[in-house]
């Protein structure tokens, strides 16, 4: 299909239910889908108690604030009829809301908690009071005392705030059935489309969203205007037709080059991936080949050459954005959190829509290392960019009042612009349906983590099998077989790309099938064809030896330095693990000198350099190298730096 045609296949709604519920299901005649909620019951291991903190303490958490600071409260005002100048939060702070119900929503479907249920009640009720009569929902625009509607479509946020009202309701809907939050959403989509459908407004928002809100939401009603809408903003954007903004260029907003020409993500990081998001769905929906290809092609050039070790994006604190190719600081490293979550929604869609495991591999670098670093062990702090170094300890948050974005070095529990930490309560709600996917009669295994899953085959039969592993502490993955059809089908299960022959200590992956049989097995795909019965077994073993990752020498920022990981865990050195007197600065690892498994981390060789006073940095003969005292160091996980108090910390060390 090209990019004149506009036609839309109308597909019937899925069923709601927990067992279909899942975010993403292509509309397109598509040959592998994601799993729903209630085919995937995670039992504890380093997910399943992500989960149950998520639920237990950050969905409240959100809550809490947002009431507490008056964004609740806004909605509240609009329904009343007493809006004016002073409003509490900024333009967009409606969508942090909508990411909480969302979240909510999917939550419900996971563990159905009666006092969450009223919860989300309440707060629908008291959004659904505040939208007009045409469909309009904003509490700072369009009131009393407030800007005109549309009056600032590059920073105002009003089609953005409708994305995430989309999104909310596209859970709800999935997992519930139609209630009140899907009837606002329906009234807040049909305004989006008469405004700025082909007769309407030709203008964008200056912060993609409501393309991918569009998208899943006329998936889910089987509704083809939204995704016709949807894909009209995808190709308005890119002409510079948004109001310049001081100190930002169109290139800012992704305004600058159509998606179809666009060779790589730039610009705001987190603008990009969503604008790429629902880019891609237009595209599978619509069977539109080339801007598939565009997307796929954007995403290939940004991991190979803007992408940072954690899966992180984003390099720049000044707009939040891309650097160019090969930029890629570590102590300025933005990686914000929203950023890792965006760039795993694009890689899920691109995963569905190709089977390439690549975009899984980066689904779970990015998982471990940035989604799973934002949050504080207790679920109530948050980091909002995510350095690969910390130059000087952070300071103390404030714990009552809000923070500064990304400043610090230590997790705060919340911040003037607190888009991440509803974004992950969302994500982390609705996790396992991103670990397994099915096509035909056959089961595959993205993600590790233990449970039970429940499938229902595409060939017709279920599969029912128990995963236990201790991944990612351990590198055995077992999937037990507790009912299955008689015919054979196919279980299949990723090989990471890091878990290459030769890795760490030489050791391979390996696939032990039903028949006892070991065999090892290449980074890609490893798989079990069998007439499956009740008790067969397949074991996946991953080598989880720490090992040394170098980073490609145009990257300067790292040039002369190593990185060590542990399976899917990026590592990392902080300050409270060096003796007494010895500074990050100080440390030389020794790359001849394997590193060795410790815990969870590694151990590993370092020696140390004395500190030397100049007046001047610079000197006319080259350093000379290392030659103070040999010890070793524990490097920890970076999920978890910062943990134990503030402290500096580095990923890439420099080398003897």
């Amino acid at each position: 299909m090209t990019q004149s045609s506009t036609t839309v296949p109308v597909r019937p709604a899925p069923r709601p239910g927990p067992a279909d519920a899942r975010p993403v299901i292509p509309a397109g005649d598509g040959v592998r889908r994601g799993l729903g909620l209630g085919e995937v019951r995670l039992t504890g291991g380093f997910w399943g108690d992500l989960q149950d903190t998520n639920a237990r303490a950050t969905l409240s958490h959100c809550l809490d604030w947002m009431a507490r600071l008056g964004w609740l409260a806004n909605f509240d005002r609009v329904a009343a009829g007493t809006t004016g100048p002073e409003r509490p939060g900024w333009e967009f702070s409606d969508s942090e809301v909508y990411k909480l119900l969302e979240a909510m929503a999917w939550e419900l479907a996971r563990t159905d908690d009666p006092a969450l249920a009223d919860r989300y009640t309440a707060l629908v009720d008291r959004v659904a009071a505040a939208q007009d009569d045409d469909g309009y929902l904003n509490t700072c625009f369009g009131h009393p005392g407030r800007p005109d509607r549309y009056t600032d479509l590059s920073g105002g946020h009003e089609l953005y705030c409708v994305g995430h009202l989309l999104q909310a309701a596209v859970a709800r809907l999935r997992t519930a059935g139609e209630d009140l939050l899907v009837r606002v959403a329906r009234r807040a989509a049909d305004h989006v489309c008469r405004e700025f459908g082909p007769d309407g407004r030709q203008a964008i928002c200056g912060h993609p969203e409501i393309e991918v809100g569009l998208a899943e939401f006329g998936r889910a009603l089987g509704e083809p205007r939204y995704t016709e809408q949807a894909r009209l903003f995808v190709e308005r954007r890119g002409h510079g037709t948004l109001p310049p903004r001081p100190l930002l260029g169109p290139g800012y907003f992704q305004d600058d080059q159509p998606v179809r020409e666009t060779e790589a993500w730039h610009g705001h990081a987190v603008r990009a991936l969503y604008l790429a998001a629902g880019a891609a769905d237009v595209a599978v929906d619509t069977g539109d080949e080339d801007l598939l290809d565009a997307v796929r092609r954007q995403w290939r050039h940004t991991v190979e050459r803007r992408t940072y070790l954690t899966g992180g994006m984003g390099s720049r604190h000044q707009d939040e954005g891309f650097g160019d190719d090969w930029e890629l600081p570590a102590d300025r490293a933005y990686c914000e959190t929203c950023a890792g979550i965006g760039s795993t929604m694009v890689s899920w869609r691109l995963y569905l829509a190709t089977g390439d495991v690549r975009y899984a591999d980066l689904m779970e670098r990015t998982f471990f290392n940035v989604l799973a670093t934002s949050p504080r062990g207790d679920g109530r702090a948050f980091f909002y960019a995510n350095p690969l170094q910390q130059r000087v300890a952070g300071q103390d948050v404030l714990p009552d009042a809000e923070n500064p974005r990304a400043e610090g070095g230590v997790r705060a529990p919340w911040f003037d612009v607190s888009c991440c930490p509803t974004n992950v309560a969302r994500t982390l709600a609705s996790w396992h349906a991103y670990a397994a996917s099915v096509d035909g009669d056959r089961f595959t295994v993205l993600q590790y983590a233990a449970g039970e899953w429940d499938v229902r085959l595409d060939g017709g039969g279920r599969l029912a099998v128990r995963v236990s592993t201790r991944y990612p502490d351990d590198g055995a993955v077992r999937v037990e077989v507790l009912a299955a059809p008689e015919r054979a089908v196919t279980v299949r299960l990723r090989v990471p790309e890091w878990a290459g022959n030769g890795v760490g200590d030489g050791a391979a992956a390996t696939l032990t099938g039903v028949d006892g049989v070991t065999r090892t097995v290449a980074p890609g795909w490893a798989q079990c064809t069998a007439e499956f019965r009740p008790g067969d077994t397949v074991v996946l073993r991953l080598p989880t030896a720490p090992r040394l990752t170098w980073p490609d020498p145009r990257i300067d920022a790292v040039r002369g330095c190593v990185a060590v990981e542990r399976g899917p865990l990026v590592l990392c050195l902080e300050s409270p693990d060096l003796p007494s007197g010895i500074a990050l600065d100080q440390v030389r690892l020794d790359p001849a000198v394997p590193p060795r498994a410790e815990g969870d981390g590694a151990l590993v060789r370092v020696r140390t350099v004395g500190a030397r006073v100049e007046s001047f940095p610079y000197t006319p003969v080259p350093a000379r190298p290392a030659t103070g005292e040999e010890i070793d160091v524990r490097l920890t996980p970076y999920h978890r730096w910062a943990e134990r108090g503030p402290s500096t910390m580095r990923v890439f060390l420099p080398v003897t």
